[in-house]
């Protein structure tokens, strides 16, 4: 869905396949019950005999309604649609079942008391994009997947369904797990990264961060996994474009964060703008049907994209919204958000016999189920309860939380002569840029401004609070975008004056999120001349940079002596960057996501395929797989991250004295792990795999596991891991899940290029 960078409210087959058309069923004649049966004195397995009698009182236009969902009348997160209904008359009228965009407890109220007056009194579901917080703002999701921190990825995501259901919101429109390998796709920012491995644990964590103890709780909202599917892999990263790939492709490496959200028990799913190889994701029978409700079994309802359905029409797959609805309802999309294709066309469909009422009958008995699941049927205003409200939002202790989140994001990229952290007996330090004293921008985008009057801690507020008798002097220097240097003498003048300069830049929050793909994701403007103009005083130069995407940033990356990667933190951004700054926080961040030299390495992922001409090294380019103009490196790593102290890698052992597998049996094996630096410290001791001979080809290496861990100076400590058949697995051409005999490379390590240790095993059939 589409949305400004803060929303402000007022308070496998391998073919595409269509399922069987199921025989229709006669259309009921409605009793005149006006109350739903409650499930507050039912069995707990009896909610599918209390939606069966539900449905048989509904009129196939009620039935119709349950599966539109309208935005509110105050804020929109994509297209508006041209055609101005009264929405409160329309839910009066039982033609509505969900509504988004409606946030604060007044006004889910006023919704939910027409839903009230409809004939039958079906509960309307309240859906919000809650992506990285509520009131609390938390590290945008990139951010906190460079973490690799599950326990603090749930607490976000916890925290943020915990007030957002105080607030009247029962369903998130999250997590996003689209695998990502391309930053110039401005989406990015919302995911995981390019890694299923870690983008399933993170799905995983978030949705289980958001349902909580599990749905009927008044702490828990519904969680939606998107979308669905590959959206990540939009040609060229621009927004809502195709994807071509191959199945194999899609198995491997695109499908399986949404299968870990579905194990973690996800209520909803999301599809995609895309068309996949050719058929829009909305459209898809084989994605809806066949996958999803199919193989995997789900039991929840799919939900489109902002007016996806009627989308199909731009995409040249239907003509009109009578054809998309008939398409998307075969396909196992069950609510239409704000295409009204369905809430126009469903019912006219069924009369012409081009749709059966089954298909319509099993889109509202998931929905329904969810409504029952959530309690709503006992009480409809259960979420709604302005007294808890005003006690849940903005508590000390979930700011804490955000705070140290947010350190927890942060990424060391550069720290050459152990220049940070920061000495409190510094003289003087000099801020500098358009970023040090921003302070609503630090939110990202997919923010929420529930609070006008905020006050968010700028970096320069953060240091102030810790910088103790150090003076600390500020200059922008430049904007953002900016073209002029008027500036630059006054950041050369408090540069001059300063110890060390600690420099913010970055991109705007609106430069990364939905539809904000760039084809130049360099720093923005004239940014990096003013960092060359500041290193040439001569000062020790500190930059951070903020941005919702790997950026391309060269000459910073090659004569600045320390760089830290910062992203959109959050609410306590501020506090958080100047803990890490001076120390008071080791960062131990890695990056979740490759960073390119330039857009033209782009697509650029670790877990690639080798070549029958792989270059040796960045000089090996005669008839090799390399560039003439530019080494095949990455700029940074995925899994890349340094920290203020040192770790040691030694005395790998194994269970047995020949490390092989037979049969189904694990083999474990240990590592001692020792920090040889002078600060505690956490590192992510890293478990990669290769498969060093398959047919079909494996990648040159995958994540399998990792340990994160914290050690005092000098400590060591020996860590674990143990090696299953299924980290062994891979996908054939036929898409079966199969492990072939033979010899595999363990790697250990601290970044998917900075292997430590490794050894070979071998997997007897």
């Amino acid at each position: 869905m589409l949305a400004g960078c803060i929303i402000v409210v007022n308070t496998a087959s391998a073919q595409q396949s269509k399922p069987a058309a199921p025989q229709p069923k006669p259309v009921t004649t409605p009793d005149k019950t006006t109350a739903p049966p409650s499930a507050a004195t039912a069995p707990p397995d009896s909610i599918g005999s209390l939606v069966d009698a539900l449905l048989a009182k509904m009129t196939l236009e009620e039935k119709v309604g349950q599966l539109n969902q309208y935005n509110g009348d105050w804020e929109a997160t994509g297209p508006v649609n041209k055609d101005v209904v009264n929405k409160l008359d329309e839910i009066k009228k039982g033609r509505v079942g969900a509504v988004l965009n409606i946030m604060g407890t007044t006004h889910c109220r006023t919704f939910q008391e027409a839903a009230m007056q409809s004939r039958l009194k079906i509960p309307l579901l309240f859906g919000q994009d809650v992506i990285h917080g509520y009131r609390i703002t938390f590290p945008i999701p990139l951010a906190e997947a460079a973490s690799w921190d599950m326990a603090a990825i749930e607490k976000s995501a916890r925290i943020a369904a915990t007030e957002a259901a105080a607030s009247g919101i029962n369903w998130t429109f999250a997590p996003m797990v689209d695998i990502a390998r391309d930053p110039r796709w401005g989406r990015v920012m919302e995911g995981a990264g390019e890694d299923p491995y870690l983008g399933s644990l993170i799905a995983s964590a978030r949705v289980q961060g958001f349902q909580g103890d599990g749905l009927g709780s008044t702490d828990a909202v519904m969680a939606c996994a998107k979308h669905f599917a590959a959206y990540g892999a939009a040609v060229g990263g621009r927004d809502y474009n195709s994807v071509d790939m191959s199945l194999r492709t899609l198995w491997s490496v695109y499908l399986p964060p949404f299968k870990a959200a579905l194990d973690a028990g996800a209520s909803t799913f999301m599809n995609s703008f895309n068309d996949l190889n050719g058929t829009p994701a909305t459209g898809s029978s084989y994605l809806q049907r066949d996958i999803l409700k199919g193989q995997w079994g789900f039991k929840g309802f799919v939900v489109s994209d902002w007016g996806s359905i009627g989308e199909m029409i731009n995409h040249g797959y239907v003509k009109d919204n009578y054809e998309a609805a008939e398409v998307a309802i075969k396909a196992g999309s069950d609510m239409d958000m704000e295409s009204r294709s369905y809430i126009n066309n469903l019912a006219k469909l069924v009369a012409d016999g081009k749709v059966p009422v089954s298909l319509i009958d099993d889109g509202v008995k998931r929905i329904l189920r969810k409504k029952y699941e959530l309690g709503l049927f006992d009480d409809p205003y259960r979420f709604i309860n302005p007294a808890r409200e005003r006690s849940e939002l903005n508590k000390p202790e979930n700011i804490d939380e955000a705070r140290s989140i947010a350190r927890k994001s942060i990424v060391l990229l550069k720290n050459e002569h152990q220049l940070l952290p920061l000495s409190k007996n510094l003289k003087t330090i000099a801020l500098i840029g358009p970023l040090v004293k921003a302070h609503k921008e630090l939110k990202g985008f997919w923010a929420l401004d529930i609070d006008k009057n905020e006050q968010i801690p700028s970096l320069w507020d953060g240091m102030i609070k810790q910088a103790g008798q150090t003076r600390l002097i500020y200059a922008q220097g430049c904007d953002l975008t900016d073209i002029s240097r008027v500036g630059f003498a006054d950041a050369l003048a408090a540069a001059n004056q300063a110890d060390v300069v600690v420099m913010a830049m970055g991109e705007a929050p609106d430069m990364t999120g939905e539809a904000k793909s760039k084809a130049n994701i360099h720093l923005p403007g004239i940014q990096e001349e003013l960092i060359k103009q500041i290193k040439a005083t001569g000062k020790p130069v500190v930059v951070l940079l903020m941005a919702g995407r790997p950026m391309v940033f060269n000459w910073t990356a090659d004569n600045v002596p320390a760089i830290l990667y910062t992203w959109w933190l959050g609410s306590q951004g501020g506090n958080a960057m100047a803990d890490v700054l001076y120390g008071e926080y080791d960062p131990a961040g890695k990056l979740p996501i490759t960073f390119p030299r330039s857009e033209g390495q782009i697509p650029i992922y670790y877990n690639h395929y080798n070549t029958g001409r792989p270059a040796q090294n960045e000089n090996d380019l005669y008839y090799k797989s390399a560039y003439t103009d530019l080494p095949n490196s990455p700029r940074y790593a995925f899994g890349y991250g340094l920290s203020y102290t040192t770790f040691q890698y030694s005395d790998i052992e194994f269970d047995r004295l020949i490390p092989e597998m037979k049969d189904n049996e694990p083999l474990s094996f240990s590592v001692m792990i020792e920090n040889t630096g002078k600060y505690a410290g956490e590192e992510v001791v890293q478990l990669y795999i290769r498969h060093l001979q398959s047919q079909p080809l494996t990648p040159v290496k995958e994540l399998k596991d990792f340990r994160k861990i914290l050690l005092q100076p000098g400590e060591k400590r020996r860590i674990s891991f143990t090696i299953t058949r299924d980290k062994l697995t891979f996908y054939n051409d036929k898409l079966e899940l199969i492990t072939q005999p033979g010899d595999f490379l363990v790697m250990l390590g601290s970044a998917s290029n900075d292997i430590r240790l490794q050894k070979t095993i071998k997997l007897i059939n």
